[in-house]
């Protein structure tokens, strides 16, 4: 980590390892349906790069890059995965950051312990949250939450990809203390493919209709 790449370089790059991956799918003709039950015309698979040991090295350098310089070089003392995408991304990230890696649960399990926590995290530690993508921010808060009753703080979260079309997204993390870090957005994926003409114009038209206006296209298709 002797030299930073530039936020813009990395939003091209990471944008362009996720196409060449294929983990960014674009179907405005026949739309994906989200978990929420609303289409999208979008779809992308960030657990795809852990299968993938270049950009997967890439990309999890790019995150302790844009960590360190945008949060400190000594800013955390522990870092979590959320469960489960998030979970081999805190690994390489404790891994590169000489730090100790726990996880935290999606809801208590049902025996033993009934802990959140996995892994030691003690009280006062300074924990960043590690996840592949944020679309909302909504559910991120019940892993920070989970983090900051052990007695530790969650200041910070860090993705590979941000949807960046919900404005209320950076808000509801401000609101709960929390600093989102992220490497690409649908807009750097959107520039990257054009560059590449990796879809037809069509579609990617159609796409940036809905980036511009997220609820209105998904009203007008259900």
């Amino acid at each position: 980590m002797s030299s930073f790449t530039s936020k813009e370089e990395i939003a091209r790059l990471t944008a362009r390892m996720l196409l060449e991956i294929e983990a960014v799918n674009f179907r405005p003709e026949d739309p994906y349906i989200l978990t929420s039950g609303k289409p999208s015309p979008s779809y992308i698979d960030c657990r795809k790069p852990i299968s993938s040991p270049r950009i997967r090295s890439a990309m999890m350098d790019f995150m302790v890059t844009t960590v360190m310089r945008d949060a400190g070089f000594e800013a955390f003392d522990n870092i979590a995965g959320g469960e489960t995408a998030g979970m081999p991304y805190a690994a390489l990230v404790a891994e590169r950051m000489g730090l100790p890696m726990t996880y935290v649960r999606k809801k208590p399990k049902g025996h033993g312990r009934g802990a959140r926590i996995e892994g030691d995290m003690s009280e006062g530690q300074r924990v960043l949250l590690v996840e592949d993508l944020t679309t909302d921010g909504g559910s991120k808060l019940s892993f920070v939450d989970a983090i900051r009753e052990t007695g530790a703080s969650c200041a910070h979260t860090a993705v590979i990809f941000y949807y960046d079309i919900f404005p209320e997204t950076k808000n509801v993390l401000g609101d709960h203390g929390v600093t989102l870090h992220y490497l690409c957005t649908w807009w750097d994926v959107l520039a990257e493919a054009r560059e590449q003409k990796a879809f037809t114009n069509e579609t990617l038209e159609e796409v940036e209709k809905f980036l511009h206006a997220p609820a209105e296209w998904q009203a007008a298709r259900m």
